[in-house]
């Protein structure tokens, strides 16, 4: 997917963002309501102070002195539980937030084409949903809402300073231009620092992803040291990335500690002279500094948390490509109904296919074919021939350039791709597994299935035999890719899934190729069983699996160049000859599949 053009501003990536918060209104509003009292009650403290000073301290009376004493211990208590409200709920809206982003993303993942993927690498997929997203829950459930907090404070606190006292405040005044100029000028360096670092990051993750998922290639070959070079030199193009980074972020804490905390000692110099000569009370000088550090403390905890807030705005651009991402597959607006008594006719009819990163090649040119109900049609030819590129059209993974396919009358564009996939059945060469129970991976599917049909599924695929020897039987948990299991157990088990989704059309791309005698004899027992009254498609560069099937389509780079019997072909089809003379020594009869 190409990079987006959109150059999301901070102030328009919060506002994405607050979408997300739409659900949750009440306990925003809850956590606003707390957010504005605890500032106020913060505020309310510098009068505390004074008080403190000039009614308790200065006048000599106990009495005095107690009851400023109780007023400000009041505000404490006020403000402690002001702060557990504000704290907790605005730290449960990050969660729930992060929650429904997550699975927004998700949502959109699972149901964009494959060709979205060519140009993606999953690592840098899987580091959006969990970095990013955690990065956002940070800021969403602390930053923001101290940030917020900072500039009620900060705001509140100059009003205060204007009551308190007109002429220091204009100290406080000429300082801030100087604090928040900074923060513009080196706000910018940081966000666009901050993408490029969860860039560097996420390309880290996925080189692990990539090495441990081929550990054993890695190994074989002896590459661990070139892989630890590559990885280390990734993992300096992170740091260093986020050295500058941090080096920005510093630099402009730094500057805004130096002016504010430059200002509040301007101001000690002159508000102090002023109560030498009498023109204002130790406690009014007393609540101005309380006023001013917050004011200070505040404008530096703002420029601090804008860093947290830049990174967030990069996070959410990157989570905004994969959620604004498109599939190129189309749903049609009145999806056709196949009627009760359809009989499953399979048909291609100039049928053209590329992918988009080999635009300029044919997967796939001027495909025509007709599968007849019930029937069994082989598909042969030498590898890149386009005969799995064939299986992926026909559950519409790819969307063709031209030509048609058709369902009984229907072409396969003018169905949901529910409806469309629920027709078709596939055993690959290697099933996909996942984690979870043997019972789960017989199950996985749209339907809700019962126990006796998981096992009566795994009988007819004869798993059976191997599952009852597992320690806990259906229930055993499998490892990622179906770790844990050997042989033609895997093929058992997607022949199991096949059988309980009942499908209409089966596709079997190279079922048997990998396995061992022994195997291959299990699985094609159960082939036998899950192909009984179903239309068939077969990859298969065994000829002897096939030589029996109702027809053998001949393929080559992405052409049919032959359709016949077993017999027909050997004598008229060249590549199919070559095909049988190195597979054969003698024709022989094949033993189905």
């Amino acid at each position: 997917m190409p990079k987006a053009n959109r150059k999301e501003s901070l102030i328009s990536s919060i506002s994405t963002l607050s979408v997300f918060l739409v659900p949750y209104k009440k306990q925003v509003a809850v956590a606003l309501t707390a957010l504005v009292f605890t500032a106020g009650v913060s505020l309310s403290i510098g009068q505390g102070v004074r008080l403190l000073v000039d009614d308790g301290f200065a006048t000599g009376s106990p009495d005095m002195l107690n009851q400023s004493v109780l007023i400000f211990m009041g505000m404490i208590v006020m403000l402690a539980t002001g702060s557990f409200v504000r704290s907790y709920l605005v730290a449960w809206l990050g969660e729930r937030v992060v929650a429904d982003i997550r699975a927004r993303v998700y949502e959109r993942l699972v149901h964009l084409d494959p060709a979205f993927f060519e140009h993606q690498h999953t690592g840098d997929i899987q580091s959006r949903i969990t970095t990013d997203t955690t990065l956002l829950q940070t800021v969403i459930g602390s930053s923001l809402s101290l940030a917020l907090r900072n500039i009620l404070l900060m705001l509140g606190g100059f009003i205060w300073l204007f009551i308190t006292n007109a002429k220091l405040t204009a100290i406080v005044i000429g300082a801030v231009p100087l604090v928040v100029m900074p923060i513009l000028i080196f706000g910018r360096k940081v966000r666009k620092l901050s993408r490029s670092s969860q860039d560097r990051v996420a390309n880290v993750g996925a080189y692990v992803g990539e090495t441990l998922q081929h550990l054993k290639t890695v190994q074989a070959f002896n590459h661990q040291d070139a892989d630890i070079d590559q990885f280390k030199d990734r993992v300096e193009q992170a740091f260093n990335v986020a050295r500058v980074r941090i080096q920005q972020r510093s630099f402009l804490i730094a500057i805004v500690i130096l002016l504010v905390l430059g200002a509040v000692g301007m101001m000690f110099w002159v508000g102090g002279h002023d109560v030498l000569a009498g023109r204002i009370s130790p406690g009014e000088l007393a609540a101005f500094v309380f006023y001013s550090v917050i004011v200070g403390a505040s404008v530096g905890a703002i420029s601090e948390m804008l860093g947290d807030l830049q990174r967030a705005a990069g996070a959410t651009d990157r989570l905004l490509d994969l959620m604004h991402a498109t599939s190129s597959i189309e749903e049609p607006e009145a999806p056709a109904v196949f009627k009760k008594d359809h009989q499953g006719r399979l048909s291609l009819a100039n049928v053209f296919f590329h992918y988009q990163s080999r635009a300029e090649q044919w997967a796939l040119e001027d495909v025509c074919l007709n599968v007849e109900p019930g029937s069994l049609t082989a598909l042969v030819g030498p590898s890149g021939a386009g005969k799995t590129t064939l299986f992926d059209i026909l559950l519409r993974f790819y969307e063709t350039q031209h030509g048609h396919i058709y369902i009984d009358d229907i072409d396969i564009r003018q169905l949901d791709l529910k409806t469309l996939r629920d027709q078709f059945g596939i055993v690959p060469q290697r099933p996909a597994l996942f984690m979870g129970t043997v019972a789960d991976n017989i199950a996985y599917g749209a339907e809700p299935y019962t126990r006796e049909q998981i096992e009566e599924a795994a009988k007819l695929a004869y798993a059976d035999e191997f599952i009852d020897c597992l320690p806990h039987g259906y229930d055993t948990r499998i490892g990622e890719g179906g770790v844990g299991l050997s042989g033609g157990q895997p093929q058992r088990i997607a022949i199991a899934r096949a059988i309980l989704k009942n499908p209409r059309f089966l596709l079997l791309d190279e079922a048997t190729s990998a396995l061992d005698a022994e195997s291959e004899h299990k699985v094609q027992k159960a082939l036998a069983k899950l192909m009984e009254g179903r239309t068939t498609l077969v990859i298969a560069h065994r000829l002897a699996t096939v030589v029996h099937a109702d027809q053998i389509v001949v393929m080559d780079a992405g052409k049919i160049v032959a359709i016949g019997a077993h017999q027909d072909l050997v004598t008229s089809n060249p590549l199919y000859e070559r095909l049988a003379t190195l597979q054969f020594k003698e024709p022989e009869a094949g033993v189905g599949l």
